[in-house]
Protein backbone atom coordinates (compact mmCIF):
# COMPACT_ATOMS: atom_id res chain seq x y z
CA UNK A 1 0.00 0.00 0.00
CA UNK A 2 2.74 2.16 0.61
CA UNK A 3 3.72 2.15 -3.05
CA UNK A 4 0.39 2.11 -4.06
CA UNK A 5 0.00 6.19 -1.58
CA UNK A 6 3.12 7.01 -3.57
CA UNK A 7 1.27 6.76 -6.71
CA UNK A 8 -1.45 8.93 -5.57
CA UNK A 9 0.98 11.67 -4.45
CA UNK A 10 0.97 11.20 -0.92
CA UNK A 11 3.56 12.03 1.15
CA UNK A 12 5.31 9.57 3.47
CA UNK A 13 4.89 11.39 6.81
CA UNK A 14 0.99 11.74 5.68
CA UNK A 15 0.68 7.80 4.79
CA UNK A 16 2.45 7.41 8.41
CA UNK A 17 0.32 9.44 10.00
CA UNK A 18 -2.83 7.82 8.71
CA UNK A 19 -1.89 4.28 8.64
CA UNK A 20 -0.63 4.92 12.57
CA UNK A 21 -4.44 5.92 13.39
CA UNK A 22 -6.35 3.03 11.58
CA UNK A 23 -4.42 0.58 12.98
CA UNK A 24 -5.40 1.74 16.56
CA UNK A 25 -9.45 1.54 15.60
CA UNK A 26 -9.23 -2.50 15.11
CA UNK A 27 -12.17 -2.66 18.27
CA UNK A 28 -14.01 0.13 17.07
CA UNK A 29 -14.36 -1.91 13.44
CA UNK A 30 -15.56 -5.11 15.23
CA UNK A 31 -18.43 -3.03 16.87
CA UNK A 32 -19.78 -1.41 13.82
CA UNK A 33 -19.05 -4.95 11.82
CA UNK A 34 -21.41 -6.72 14.59
CA UNK A 35 -24.48 -4.28 14.01
CA UNK A 36 -24.27 -4.26 10.57
CA UNK A 37 -24.29 -8.51 10.55
CA UNK A 38 -27.58 -7.85 12.32
CA UNK A 39 -28.98 -5.74 10.34
CA UNK A 40 -28.40 -7.53 7.58
CA UNK A 41 -30.20 -10.86 8.98
CA UNK A 42 -33.13 -7.88 9.07
CA UNK A 43 -33.03 -7.45 5.67
CA UNK A 44 -32.68 -11.06 4.76
CA UNK A 45 -35.57 -12.06 6.96
CA UNK A 46 -37.90 -9.58 5.43
CA UNK A 47 -37.09 -10.24 1.78
CA UNK A 48 -37.63 -14.05 2.98
CA UNK A 49 -40.91 -12.69 4.35
CA UNK A 50 -42.32 -11.28 1.42
CA UNK A 51 -41.53 -13.65 -0.54
CA UNK A 52 -39.28 -11.48 -3.24
CA UNK A 53 -38.74 -13.71 -6.58
CA UNK A 54 -37.21 -13.19 -9.70
CA UNK A 55 -41.11 -11.66 -10.95
CA UNK A 56 -40.16 -8.79 -8.48
CA UNK A 57 -37.20 -6.97 -10.86
CA UNK A 58 -39.43 -6.77 -14.12
CA UNK A 59 -40.11 -2.84 -14.73
CA UNK A 60 -43.73 -1.63 -15.40
CA UNK A 61 -44.71 1.72 -17.84
CA UNK A 62 -47.50 3.88 -18.14
CA UNK A 63 -49.84 3.95 -15.15
CA UNK A 64 -47.69 1.31 -13.53
CA UNK A 65 -51.08 -0.07 -12.23
CA UNK A 66 -50.61 -4.15 -11.10
CA UNK A 67 -46.71 -3.79 -9.94
CA UNK A 68 -45.85 -6.44 -8.08
CA UNK A 69 -42.18 -5.92 -7.60
CA UNK A 70 -42.69 -2.41 -6.74
CA UNK A 71 -45.97 -3.53 -4.04
CA UNK A 72 -43.52 -6.00 -2.51
CA UNK A 73 -40.79 -3.66 -2.09
CA UNK A 74 -42.49 -1.28 0.02
CA UNK A 75 -43.56 -4.33 1.78
CA UNK A 76 -40.12 -5.16 2.59
CA UNK A 77 -39.57 -1.96 3.62
CA UNK A 78 -42.58 -1.63 6.16
CA UNK A 79 -41.17 -5.15 7.34
CA UNK A 80 -37.81 -3.81 7.89
CA UNK A 81 -39.11 -0.43 9.78
CA UNK A 82 -41.47 -2.46 11.29
CA UNK A 83 -44.12 0.01 10.29
CA UNK A 84 -48.03 -0.20 8.97
CA UNK A 85 -47.09 0.74 5.52
CA UNK A 86 -44.51 2.36 2.94
CA UNK A 87 -44.26 4.59 0.30
CA UNK A 88 -40.58 3.54 -1.71
CA UNK A 89 -40.50 5.37 -5.39
CA UNK A 90 -38.63 6.52 -7.58
CA UNK A 91 -40.78 9.91 -8.17
CA UNK A 92 -39.70 10.86 -4.83
CA UNK A 93 -36.59 12.62 -6.14
CA UNK A 94 -34.52 13.26 -3.07
CA UNK A 95 -34.81 13.09 0.72
CA UNK A 96 -35.91 17.19 0.21
CA UNK A 97 -38.92 15.97 -1.78
CA UNK A 98 -39.55 13.11 0.30
CA UNK A 99 -40.27 15.30 3.73
CA UNK A 100 -41.94 18.25 1.42
CA UNK A 101 -44.26 15.22 0.49
CA UNK A 102 -44.37 13.65 3.87
CA UNK A 103 -45.09 17.24 5.03
CA UNK A 104 -47.79 18.54 2.94
CA UNK A 105 -49.64 15.15 2.95
CA UNK A 106 -50.21 15.52 6.27
CA UNK A 107 -50.39 19.61 7.65
CA UNK A 108 -53.06 21.67 6.45
CA UNK A 109 -53.98 25.43 6.56
CA UNK A 110 -54.34 26.26 10.10
CA UNK A 111 -52.02 23.66 11.46
CA UNK A 112 -48.76 24.60 13.06
CA UNK A 113 -45.71 22.85 12.41
CA UNK A 114 -43.07 22.47 14.91
CA UNK A 115 -39.12 21.59 15.10
CA UNK A 116 -38.06 20.81 18.82
CA UNK A 117 -34.30 20.24 17.76
CA UNK A 118 -33.66 24.02 15.96
CA UNK A 119 -33.49 24.87 12.48
CA UNK A 120 -34.10 21.93 10.06
CA UNK A 121 -31.45 21.34 6.97
CA UNK A 122 -30.95 24.48 4.78
CA UNK A 123 -33.18 23.01 2.08
CA UNK A 124 -36.34 22.46 4.03
CA UNK A 125 -36.27 26.13 5.13
CA UNK A 126 -37.79 26.63 1.45
CA UNK A 127 -40.20 23.83 2.18
CA UNK A 128 -41.12 25.33 5.47
CA UNK A 129 -41.11 28.82 3.94
CA UNK A 130 -38.85 30.18 6.88
CA UNK A 131 -37.07 31.32 3.56
CA UNK A 132 -40.12 32.76 1.02
CA UNK A 133 -40.78 30.10 -1.58
CA UNK A 134 -43.67 29.68 -4.19
CA UNK A 135 -46.01 26.56 -2.79
CA UNK A 136 -44.29 27.05 0.67
CA UNK A 137 -46.05 25.50 3.58
CA UNK A 138 -46.19 28.97 4.96
CA UNK A 139 -48.17 30.04 1.49
CA UNK A 140 -50.76 27.54 2.80
CA UNK A 141 -51.87 28.80 5.73
CA UNK A 142 -48.97 26.21 7.67
CA UNK A 143 -47.68 28.01 10.37
CA UNK A 144 -44.05 27.28 12.10
CA UNK A 145 -42.27 27.26 15.18
CA UNK A 146 -39.20 25.92 16.36
CA UNK A 147 -37.07 25.12 19.73
CA UNK A 148 -33.64 25.48 19.81
CA UNK A 149 -31.42 22.58 21.43
CA UNK A 150 -29.96 23.49 24.98
CA UNK A 151 -26.18 24.65 24.06
CA UNK A 152 -24.63 21.19 25.28
CA UNK A 153 -27.26 19.45 22.70
CA UNK A 154 -29.92 18.76 25.16
CA UNK A 155 -33.96 18.79 24.46
CA UNK A 156 -35.05 22.13 25.91
CA UNK A 157 -38.31 20.02 27.20
CA UNK A 158 -40.09 23.14 28.86
CA UNK A 159 -39.70 25.31 25.54
CA UNK A 160 -41.13 22.27 23.63
CA UNK A 161 -44.01 22.29 26.11
CA UNK A 162 -44.87 26.01 25.77
CA UNK A 163 -44.75 25.74 22.20
CA UNK A 164 -47.08 22.83 21.90
CA UNK A 165 -50.76 24.47 21.15
CA UNK A 166 -53.64 23.32 19.88
CA UNK A 167 -52.59 24.45 16.43
CA UNK A 168 -49.59 22.39 16.93
CA UNK A 169 -50.25 19.09 14.29
CA UNK A 170 -46.83 17.70 13.18
CA UNK A 171 -43.68 17.38 15.09
CA UNK A 172 -40.61 17.34 12.53
CA UNK A 173 -37.27 15.58 14.28
CA UNK A 174 -34.12 15.92 12.14
CA UNK A 175 -31.82 13.01 13.27
CA UNK A 176 -28.51 13.62 11.78
CA UNK A 177 -26.56 17.46 12.16
CA UNK A 178 -27.26 19.32 8.43
CA UNK A 179 -25.07 22.12 8.30
CA UNK A 180 -25.44 22.59 12.18
CA UNK A 181 -22.47 21.54 14.23
CA UNK A 182 -24.94 19.55 17.07
CA UNK A 183 -24.76 16.10 18.10
CA UNK A 184 -26.56 13.52 16.02
CA UNK A 185 -30.10 12.42 17.64
CA UNK A 186 -29.43 8.42 18.77
CA UNK A 187 -32.55 6.00 18.36
CA UNK A 188 -33.20 6.08 22.11
CA UNK A 189 -32.89 10.37 22.60
CA UNK A 190 -35.27 10.27 19.55
CA UNK A 191 -37.79 8.12 21.22
CA UNK A 192 -37.97 9.86 24.50
CA UNK A 193 -38.53 13.86 22.95
CA UNK A 194 -41.40 11.38 20.94
CA UNK A 195 -42.76 9.89 24.26
CA UNK A 196 -42.76 13.44 25.93
CA UNK A 197 -44.12 15.42 22.76
CA UNK A 198 -47.07 12.95 22.81
CA UNK A 199 -47.23 13.13 26.43
CA UNK A 200 -48.53 16.62 26.05
CA UNK A 201 -50.51 16.29 23.17
CA UNK A 202 -50.86 12.56 22.38
CA UNK A 203 -52.57 13.16 18.49
CA UNK A 204 -49.64 15.03 17.76
CA UNK A 205 -47.48 13.17 14.43
CA UNK A 206 -44.07 12.76 14.98
CA UNK A 207 -41.83 12.59 11.66
CA UNK A 208 -38.07 11.95 11.57
CA UNK A 209 -36.01 13.12 9.07
CA UNK A 210 -33.88 9.52 8.81
CA UNK A 211 -31.37 10.86 5.93
CA UNK A 212 -27.73 9.25 7.10
CA UNK A 213 -28.87 7.14 10.14
CA UNK A 214 -30.56 4.19 8.65
CA UNK A 215 -28.62 1.55 9.65
CA UNK A 216 -26.16 3.05 11.62
CA UNK A 217 -27.78 0.90 14.48
CA UNK A 218 -29.72 -2.02 15.20
CA UNK A 219 -33.21 -0.23 15.02
CA UNK A 220 -34.72 3.03 13.97
CA UNK A 221 -36.88 5.94 15.32
CA UNK A 222 -39.92 3.81 13.44
CA UNK A 223 -39.17 1.12 16.81
CA UNK A 224 -38.95 4.25 19.22
CA UNK A 225 -43.04 5.55 17.90
CA UNK A 226 -42.13 8.11 14.86
CA UNK A 227 -45.45 7.65 12.86
CA UNK A 228 -43.08 8.56 9.74
CA UNK A 229 -39.69 8.11 8.97
CA UNK A 230 -38.50 10.00 5.55
CA UNK A 231 -35.02 9.45 3.82
CA UNK A 232 -33.59 9.03 0.31
CA UNK A 233 -32.89 6.15 -1.68
CA UNK A 234 -29.13 8.03 -3.10
CA UNK A 235 -27.82 7.76 0.74
CA UNK A 236 -28.29 4.58 3.00
CA UNK A 237 -30.70 2.77 2.71
CA UNK A 238 -29.89 2.23 -1.31
CA UNK A 239 -26.89 0.90 -0.45
CA UNK A 240 -24.81 2.80 -3.53
CA UNK A 241 -26.83 0.97 -6.27
CA UNK A 242 -30.37 2.75 -5.71
CA UNK A 243 -30.08 5.59 -9.04
CA UNK A 244 -33.13 7.79 -7.85
CA UNK A 245 -35.57 7.67 -5.20
CA UNK A 246 -36.84 8.23 -1.91
CA UNK A 247 -39.38 6.41 1.06
CA UNK A 248 -41.47 7.07 3.53
CA UNK A 249 -42.74 4.67 6.21
CA UNK A 250 -45.34 4.91 8.77
CA UNK A 251 -48.80 4.68 9.80
CA UNK A 252 -51.31 3.21 6.79
CA UNK A 253 -52.81 6.86 7.64
CA UNK A 254 -50.23 8.84 6.57
CA UNK A 255 -48.23 7.11 4.34
CA UNK A 256 -51.28 6.93 2.60
CA UNK A 257 -52.09 10.81 2.83
CA UNK A 258 -48.24 10.98 1.19
CA UNK A 259 -49.15 8.36 -1.34
CA UNK A 260 -51.89 11.02 -2.44
CA UNK A 261 -50.31 14.09 -2.11
CA UNK A 262 -47.70 12.51 -4.53
CA UNK A 263 -49.64 11.34 -7.19
CA UNK A 264 -53.49 12.46 -7.21
CA UNK A 265 -56.53 11.81 -4.48
CA UNK A 266 -58.11 8.85 -5.32
CA UNK A 267 -54.90 7.34 -7.13
CA UNK A 268 -52.29 7.04 -4.33
CA UNK A 269 -50.16 4.28 -4.70
CA UNK A 270 -52.24 2.29 -7.57
CA UNK A 271 -49.94 3.99 -10.34
CA UNK A 272 -46.21 5.26 -10.44
CA UNK A 273 -44.33 3.11 -13.28
CA UNK A 274 -41.31 1.40 -11.87
CA UNK A 275 -39.37 1.63 -15.61
CA UNK A 276 -36.45 -0.45 -14.55
CA UNK A 277 -34.69 0.39 -11.33
CA UNK A 278 -36.35 -1.91 -9.36
CA UNK A 279 -33.31 -4.62 -9.11
CA UNK A 280 -30.99 -1.74 -8.31
CA UNK A 281 -33.52 -0.78 -5.36
CA UNK A 282 -34.07 -4.00 -4.46
CA UNK A 283 -30.09 -5.24 -4.34
CA UNK A 284 -29.16 -2.00 -2.82
CA UNK A 285 -31.34 -2.46 -0.55
CA UNK A 286 -29.79 -5.66 0.74
CA UNK A 287 -26.53 -4.59 0.41
CA UNK A 288 -26.95 -0.95 2.61
CA UNK A 289 -25.94 -2.67 5.89
CA UNK A 290 -22.75 -3.45 4.80
CA UNK A 291 -22.33 -0.37 2.71
CA UNK A 292 -23.52 1.45 5.59
CA UNK A 293 -20.78 0.12 7.85
CA UNK A 294 -18.07 0.85 5.68
CA UNK A 295 -18.93 4.42 5.41
CA UNK A 296 -19.29 4.92 9.55
CA UNK A 297 -15.62 3.42 9.69
CA UNK A 298 -14.27 5.75 7.51
CA UNK A 299 -16.10 8.84 9.38
CA UNK A 300 -14.57 7.61 12.27
CA UNK A 301 -11.38 7.34 10.94
CA UNK A 302 -11.63 11.07 9.87
CA UNK A 303 -12.45 11.91 13.58
CA UNK A 304 -9.74 10.10 15.07
CA UNK A 305 -7.18 11.49 12.70
CA UNK A 306 -8.35 15.09 12.64
CA UNK A 307 -8.79 15.30 16.18
CA UNK A 308 -5.26 14.05 16.58
CA UNK A 309 -4.57 16.81 14.69
CA UNK A 310 -6.22 19.61 16.90
CA UNK A 311 -8.80 20.32 15.09
CA UNK A 312 -12.73 20.38 16.49
CA UNK A 313 -14.48 17.25 15.29
CA UNK A 314 -18.26 16.21 15.91
CA UNK A 315 -19.27 13.76 16.84
CA UNK A 316 -15.46 12.86 18.49
CA UNK A 317 -13.30 9.81 17.85
CA UNK A 318 -14.85 8.06 20.93
CA UNK A 319 -18.24 8.92 20.59
CA UNK A 320 -21.05 6.67 19.64
CA UNK A 321 -22.27 6.82 16.06
CA UNK A 322 -26.22 7.70 15.10
CA UNK A 323 -25.35 8.53 11.49
CA UNK A 324 -22.43 8.51 8.71
CA UNK A 325 -21.49 12.04 9.01
CA UNK A 326 -18.39 13.38 10.14
CA UNK A 327 -18.13 16.70 10.64
CA UNK A 328 -14.81 18.77 10.95
CA UNK A 329 -14.44 22.35 11.91
CA UNK A 330 -11.48 23.11 9.75
CA UNK A 331 -11.15 27.34 10.41
CA UNK A 332 -10.84 28.73 7.12
CA UNK A 333 -11.79 28.58 3.55
CA UNK A 334 -8.47 27.67 2.33
CA UNK A 335 -8.68 24.39 4.26
CA UNK A 336 -12.35 23.72 3.53
CA UNK A 337 -11.52 23.62 0.01
CA UNK A 338 -8.03 22.08 -0.03
CA UNK A 339 -9.75 19.48 2.19
CA UNK A 340 -12.65 18.67 -0.82
CA UNK A 341 -9.89 18.49 -3.19
CA UNK A 342 -8.67 15.66 -1.51
CA UNK A 343 -11.95 14.22 -1.42
CA UNK A 344 -12.69 14.76 -5.21
CA UNK A 345 -9.29 13.22 -6.06
CA UNK A 346 -9.62 10.03 -4.61
CA UNK A 347 -13.02 9.88 -6.46
CA UNK A 348 -13.34 7.07 -9.17
CA UNK A 349 -15.39 9.41 -11.39
CA UNK A 350 -13.93 12.75 -12.01
CA UNK A 351 -11.06 12.73 -10.03
CA UNK A 352 -9.47 14.78 -12.32
CA UNK A 353 -11.65 18.01 -11.86
CA UNK A 354 -11.17 19.63 -9.09
CA UNK A 355 -14.18 21.45 -7.02
CA UNK A 356 -15.57 25.65 -6.48
CA UNK A 357 -17.63 27.32 -4.18
CA UNK A 358 -20.80 28.03 -6.06
CA UNK A 359 -24.48 28.76 -5.24
CA UNK A 360 -26.48 25.87 -4.83
CA UNK A 361 -30.05 25.58 -5.01
CA UNK A 362 -31.84 25.49 -1.78
CA UNK A 363 -28.94 26.92 0.22
CA UNK A 364 -28.44 30.23 1.05
CA UNK A 365 -24.91 30.74 0.71
CA UNK A 366 -22.01 29.03 -1.61
CA UNK A 367 -21.15 25.65 -1.16
CA UNK A 368 -18.41 23.48 -2.14
CA UNK A 369 -18.86 19.86 -2.76
CA UNK A 370 -16.81 16.83 -3.55
CA UNK A 371 -18.33 13.83 -5.27
CA UNK A 372 -17.12 11.61 -7.96
CA UNK A 373 -20.01 9.45 -7.83
CA UNK A 374 -21.32 6.65 -9.91
CA UNK A 375 -24.98 8.21 -9.03
CA UNK A 376 -24.98 12.27 -9.37
CA UNK A 377 -25.33 13.42 -5.57
CA UNK A 378 -25.74 9.94 -3.68
CA UNK A 379 -23.71 10.73 -0.43
CA UNK A 380 -23.33 6.78 0.47
CA UNK A 381 -20.61 7.45 -1.85
CA UNK A 382 -17.52 9.22 -1.06
CA UNK A 383 -18.33 12.82 -0.98
CA UNK A 384 -17.85 16.00 1.08
CA UNK A 385 -19.15 19.13 1.27
CA UNK A 386 -19.74 22.81 3.38
CA UNK A 387 -21.05 26.12 3.41
CA UNK A 388 -18.62 28.74 2.82
CA UNK A 389 -18.87 30.51 6.09
CA UNK A 390 -17.59 30.83 9.38
CA UNK A 391 -16.46 27.90 11.18
CA UNK A 392 -15.77 26.32 7.51
CA UNK A 393 -17.28 23.12 8.75
CA UNK A 394 -16.58 20.22 6.36
CA UNK A 395 -19.10 17.39 6.19
CA UNK A 396 -17.75 14.31 5.15
CA UNK A 397 -19.70 11.25 4.11
CA UNK A 398 -19.74 7.76 2.74
CA UNK A 399 -17.43 5.68 0.44
CA UNK A 400 -18.97 2.57 -0.76
CA UNK A 401 -15.90 0.28 1.39
CA UNK A 402 -13.88 1.44 3.89
CA UNK A 403 -10.99 0.83 1.74
CA UNK A 404 -12.39 4.08 -0.46
CA UNK A 405 -13.22 5.87 2.49
CA UNK A 406 -10.06 5.74 3.93
CA UNK A 407 -7.97 6.50 0.66
CA UNK A 408 -10.47 9.63 0.31
CA UNK A 409 -9.67 10.77 3.88
CA UNK A 410 -5.76 10.01 3.38
CA UNK A 411 -5.87 12.58 0.40
CA UNK A 412 -7.77 15.21 2.20
CA UNK A 413 -4.97 15.46 4.77
CA UNK A 414 -2.02 15.36 1.53
CA UNK A 415 -3.89 18.65 0.20
CA UNK A 416 -3.61 20.37 3.85
CA UNK A 417 -0.25 19.24 3.92
CA UNK A 418 0.56 20.25 0.34
CA UNK A 419 -0.75 23.67 0.57
CA UNK A 420 1.14 24.10 4.04
CA UNK A 421 -2.33 24.27 5.85
CA UNK A 422 -1.00 22.12 8.43
CA UNK A 423 1.38 20.72 10.50
CA UNK A 424 1.83 16.86 11.07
Amino acid sequence: MKNFYASFGVDDAVAARCEAVAEGLRDRFEAIDAVAEYNQARVLRAMQRCRVDAGCFAGSTGYGYDDIGRDTLERVYAEVFHTEAALVRPQLVCGTHALAVALGANLLPGDELLSPVGKPYDTLEEVIGIRPSPCSLAEYGVSYRQVDLLPGGGFDYEGIRAAITPRTKLVTIQRSKGYALRPTLSVERIGELIAFCKSIKPDLLCMVDNCYGEFVEASEPSDAGADMVVGSLIKNPGGGLAPIGGYICGTKQCVGRCAYRLSAPGLGQEVGASLDVKTSLYQGFFLAPVTVSGALKGAVFAAKLYEGLGFRVLPDGSESRHDIIQAIELGSAERLVAFCEGIQSAAPVDSYVKPVPAPMPGYDSPVIMAAGAFVQGSSIELSADGPLRPPYSVFFQGGLTWFHAKTGIVMSLQKLWEKGLITL
